[in-house]
């Protein structure tokens, strides 16, 4: 997930809000610094979690509660929106031909985020193409290449030459036939004088329409200094936050964007050249409170499956049976990680929380599943409620398994089904708020 700690905590910090017999302004400062402590653990600037916490409380306590909502719902949703205040608005990168120039300091991510872009551009239907401008890095060429080439982007640079400059007037040339030319250019320790005169020579050759500036989600308050410093040198279109999935705290990155009057355009989530995600300030906000993203979900898997591979209506409805599990498992397997899908659902913090273990499901769990739903009769695999101790042994014999395998299998189906339930409300309805914050 998007920053796991952050999102625990926060979604921990509302519990006490749903769980509250009545709100007032005790049950109100309690949430508040839990909230503060979430943020202030994360790496955001101090003077920001102040502000925030100020005008949450002075709004909880003195705004009044609109119609159709209740006392809980209402300071949610003023968390909810002074959150998305923080991070504020996303930079437009749109879908058209374009040059992008992408700056950062060495370790920042910036290569691996390159080919990401370009296979997000791809994925849009757009032919990107990347020029490796990074001559100061030994390996920056041969990295960026073996990633173009996996993506079958075209790709330009010559290894060796420390002519970046010069790289980059000849890589542009040569791809000018594509619709959206990346520009990686070297990183450093620091901001160093040579790096900013490359920067600014590449800019005058380069003439990008778009300057993109990676940061680490680890990197903490360093962060602001970085992006004024870009920003002064060649000018920052939007932000690319790197490495936010797992434990990353990201607080300091996002803070830096508020600070500096930037936006974030991008957020990366994961290892695969996949998980580069356009930012969405709502959506982003929405996954760390647990109140998933169905958006997203539904964007990616438009994105990567057909028609064949899985009913989306049947995905949403909350309720399914062996049969339909296994084909969305297979479809799912082609979205992403599971945990990474399950979490776009709502259903964290205030909703049902899954172990990590949960989200585990290994090629070879599933092609034991597929050996033993095919020792189930059609009434089972339409009804596993039938399936009890003398079903079990049945099953397991006839598939060659043990009982224990088949109760995983039930385990895990009752665990989905469970999950999908989150999609119709429950007891603290998701949707119904979801509905009510305009998501």
């Amino acid at each position: 997930m998007v920053m796991d700690k952050l999102g625990s905590s926060l979604q921990d910090a509302l519990k006490k809000l749903v769980g509250a017999g009545r709100i007032d302004e005790k049950t109100v400062n309690e949430v508040v610094k839990d909230i503060q402590r979430a943020l202030l653990q994360a790496d955001v600037n101090v003077k920001l979690v102040m502000k925030m916490s100020s005008h949450i409380k002075e709004r909880a306590l003195k705004e009044e509660v609109p119609s159709g909502m209740n006392p809980r719902e209402h300071v949610i949703r003023i968390v909810y929106q002074e959150l998305i205040n923080i991070v504020g608005k996303s930079a437009d990168i749109p879908l058209k031909p374009q040059k992008i120039m992408m700056i950062g300091l060495q370790g920042s991510g910036k290569t691996t985020t390159t080919s990401k872009l370009s296979r997000y551009f791809q994925r849009k239907g757009l032919k990107p193409a990347v020029v490796c401008a990074d001559t100061f890095r030994p390996g920056a060429f041969q990295q960026l290449s073996t990633l173009c080439n996996n993506l079958n982007v075209p790709f330009y640079g010559e290894e060796g030459n420390p002519d970046a400059v010069g790289i980059v007037e000849r890589g542009l040339k040569e791809l000018e036939k594509n619709d959206v030319l990346i520009v990686d250019t070297a990183g450093r320790h620091s901001l160093e004088a040579d790096l900013i005169d490359e920067m600014e020579q590449i800019h005058r050759v380069a003439q990008p329409d778009y300057k993109l500036l990676v940061l680490d989600g680890a990197i903490g308050q360093q962060a602001s200094e970085q992006a004024k410093a870009f920003n002064d040198s060649v000018g920052i279109s939007g932000v690319v936050i790197s490495k936010l999935d797992g434990t990353a705290k990201g607080g300091g990155a996002l803070s830096a964007v508020s600070e500096t009057n930037s936006s974030i355009a991008f957020i990366g989530v994961g290892e695969t050249p996949d998980d580069l995600e356009k930012f969405e300030p709502d959506r982003f906000i929405s996954r760390l409170l647990g109140m998933g993203d169905i958006k997203s979900l539904i964007e990616k898997a438009e994105e990567t499956l057909s028609e064949e591979d899985i009913d989306m209506e049947a995905m949403m409805r909350g309720r399914f049976t062996l049969k339909d599990m296994y084909s969305q498992l297979e479809a799912m397997n082609k979205i992403g990680p599971m945990k990474q899908i399950m979490q776009m659902l709502p259903m964290g913090g205030m909703g049902m929380k899954l172990s990590d273990d949960a989200y585990k499901v290994t090629e070879d769990k599933m092609g034991r599943y597929r050996v033993l739903m095919d020792s189930m009769t059609e009434e089972e695999l339409l009804n596993p409620r039938l399936i009890g101790s003398s079903r079990i042994k049945r099953i397991s014999m006839g598939s060659g398994s043990g009982p224990d395998d088949v109760r995983e299998l039930l385990k895990y189906h009752k665990m989905m089904q469970n999950a999908m339930k989150g999609l119709r409300g429950g007891k603290f309805n998701m949707q119904k708020m979801m509905k009510k914050f305009g998501m």
